[in-house]
């Protein structure tokens, strides 16, 4: 049953950004409107810690909607492709999805339309990352911009209505500044899910970009990490 409070969708992918973000929504007094997309990645473990992380926020609802990716292909997430374990280097990683966020982003918005939600909320970063494109402030006012002309509800704002926000809470934190406010909001951290290539017993494998980020935000937060890792670099 839908609150009173103004709604925002949420992406919420299972990981610890996303949840943060999520968080960041509850905090400003939205109800949650909580977007997971089942796109065929390799990582599905992912999804389970999504439906976690929607439950434990409270969120309105929660859907997981289908889309199969690996039909394109094109990213080691996706296709039969070595996920890297050797550390984050220069570049866009083969761990890039083509054009997720912008998809991602524009299911999202038709919800938001449809729902009578204004504010959507992601949890891009663009300081410890991998280096994806789709991460950068840049991208966030390119689809911002396009979502004001691209809806009904976006021509309307221009005449007096109500225009989309797509908020990015976590936009300039470092990833220790994200492990800190995961702290600040009193989330278990321990229910969100980082890594690219699952190890045996549903544990972290501790060698991908993803999982080296968590393990050194939470060296450089101070905070006890309570991820179990397979292996660590």
């Amino acid at each position: 049953m839908m609150t009173n409070k103004s709604l925002a969708v949420v992406l919420v992918s299972g990981g610890l950004d996303s949840m943060v973000a999520a968080a960041r929504a509850r905090e400003d007094g939205h109800g949650l409107l909580a977007l997971s997309i089942d796109y065929n990645q390799r990582h599905r473990i992912e999804l389970a810690a999504a439906a976690r992380v929607a439950d434990t926020l409270g969120a309105e609802r929660h859907i997981v909607l289908p889309l199969d990716l690996s039909a394109f292909g094109g990213s080691a997430l996706t296709d039969a492709i070595a996920v890297p374990k050797q550390g984050v280097g220069p570049g866009i990683p083969v761990t890039y999805v083509p054009a997720r966020n912008t998809i991602f982003l524009s299911l999202a918005l038709g919800w938001a339309e449809a729902a009578g939600a204004r504010d959507l909320y992601i949890g891009v970063n663009a300081l410890d990352y991998s280096g994806y494109p789709d991460c950068r402030p840049e991208f966030i006012a390119a689809f911002t911009a396009m979502a004001a002309t691209a809806t009904k509800a976006g021509v309307e704002a221009g005449t007096g209505g109500d225009a989309f926000r797509i908020r990015t809470p976590l936009q300039y934190l470092s990833k220790a500044d994200i492990v800190r406010e995961a702290a600040r909001l009193g989330l278990d951290a321990g229910i969100s899910w980082s890594c690219y290539d699952p190890a045996p017993g549903d544990r972290h494998c501790g060698l991908c970009d993803s999982c080296r980020l968590r393990q050194r935000g939470f060296e450089e937060a101070g905070i006890d990490d309570p991820t179990i890792y397979a292996a660590r670099p």
